[in-house]
């Protein structure tokens, strides 16, 4: 029977990704030249820019139907960062930056700064503050073919985490990127305090050559990176580093530019690293993923398929907020996988309709005595549906509805796992994103 459910998982992943890869009709930017370099002789020497995302969340507040917490409030049906309410208004980002060159001194040289005032995973936590700096960058482009970017900034990777925040096309994350990519920092693998710092928010400090090269209508890029490992405001922690490697190629459609720029793109993308956690060292956290995107100005679709191994963030203890008695938990030894299919259509050229299917696959290592997956299995399954609307290249407002659940497919069928995951409510939530 297990075998049966992991070909049948492997099947659905393999034909949404074959549907996507073949599809004719997302957008295709290269996220990696866009942020980290300038335009060669026309970047000016202090660009001040950012954006402002303010939304409303709300779920059904359905409590927990079983477990030690019986009739309390479910973490999973509580906003987010806090999980003190199912329904709030939140300035959840609010970001100011300066980018360009240090022309006249060398034009070949650029910078970017930014830094987070919203209410987010990124300024919570043990030692973050209400004003987190999240890039700081310098790029060299003095070498044909091998430009150096060095300091703080995204690491290269899923598109979806990749993609700049001001254009991304929902509200929130798909569960593969939430809980495999965005790192959590715990000082214990099961810690009933708050995280000991912010979100990695897929960053990390160190030192990365990249470049991208233009054949014809073709555009190929390559990234590797050297990183502390440790996410946001920290050095290296244990003296292990990070690496990082990413490649694409992309038809560039028309000679379209900028954050939305038209094409079809395929792309790959490894990181691996360890941790030190409960005062063990050398804890593997490694991610991989392959996907591609499509956007021709009218119609929209990316896939991607992500694997983790190593460190996972496991949620909370039965469900439960930590104000009721819920621990943080991360696996250490364990695996996952997920996907995604995302597709939009632009009804009119300022209103754009959008579905997206994410499925994560977390805890799937395989159980050595028994040779089986044992009961650590969570599968999460979410569809949304979504709407967005232009009001100009620089404001727009999103409304989206994901209809969410967790499943428990290896527990004993008494097991209170089911029960309590029973209650996961669907997510209604609004924003409008301003861009300066």
């Amino acid at each position: 029977m297990q075998n049966k459910k992991y070909a049948f998982k492997k099947t659905t992943i393999l034909l949404a990704l074959v549907g996507a890869l073949t599809s004719q009709s997302v957008h295709a930017t290269n996220w990696l030249m866009l942020q980290g370099t300038e335009a060669d002789h026309q970047a000016p020497r202090a660009n001040v820019w950012g954006f402002v995302q303010a939304e409303f969340q709300k779920t059904d507040n359905t409590l927990l139907k079983a477990g030690p917490g019986k009739g309390s409030e479910a973490a999973f049906n509580q906003i987010a960062p806090q999980l003190s309410s199912s329904q709030s208004f939140n300035i959840r980002r609010a970001r100011i930056g300066v980018r360009g060159a240090n022309f006249p001194l060398d034009n070949k040289t650029n910078y970017f700064l930014l830094a987070e005032f919203g209410n987010s995973g990124i300024t919570t936590g043990d030692n973050a503050s209400q004003g987190q700096l999240t890039d700081a960058s310098v790029t060299f482009n003095h070498i044909k073919g091998a430009r150096v970017r060095a300091g703080l900034f995204k690491t290269p990777g899923s598109e979806e985490s990749f993609q700049g925040i001001a254009t991304f096309n929902y509200i929130n994350f798909t569960n593969a990127t939430d809980r495999l990519l965005i790192e959590r920092s715990f000082t214990n693998s099961s810690d009933e305090n708050s995280r000991s710092g912010p979100v990695s928010a897929v960053r990390d400090t160190g030192i990365q050559i990249f470049d991208a090269f233009r054949i014809g209508e073709w555009e190929h890029s390559y990234a590797v990176m050297l990183g502390n490992g440790g996410g946001l405001a920290t050095t290296n922690q244990d003296d292990d580093l990070d690496t990082y490697a990413y490649a694409s190629t992309e038809k560039v459609f028309g000679g379209t530019t900028g954050p939305r720029r038209q094409g079809m793109k395929f792309f790959a993308w490894t990181q691996n690293g360890k941790r030190t956690i409960d005062n063990e060292s050398g804890v593997k956290r490694t991610r991989s993923g392959l996907g591609t995107t499509y956007f021709d100005g009218k119609y929209r679709l990316a896939a991607e398929y992500i694997t983790a191994e190593g460190m996972i963030y496991g949620g909370t203890t039965g469900a439960r907020t930590p104000e009721n008695g819920g621990t943080f938990v991360v696996q250490k030894e364990q695996k996952a996988d997920g996907y995604y299919v995302d597709l939009g259509y632009r009804v009119i050229p300022n209103l754009e309709l959008n579905i997206r299917y994410d499925l994560l696959n977390s805890g799937t290592a395989i159980d050595a005595a028994s040779g089986t997956i044992n009961d650590a299995e969570r599968q999460f399954v979410t569809t949304t549906l979504g709407a967005q609307y232009f009001f100009n290249k620089k404001t727009s407002v999103r409304g989206n509805y994901e209809i969410r659940s967790i499943e428990a497919p290896n527990a004993p069928e008494a097991a209170p796992v089911h029960t309590i995951l029973d209650g996961v409510d669907n997510r209604l939530s609004a924003s409008i994103t301003m861009v300066f």
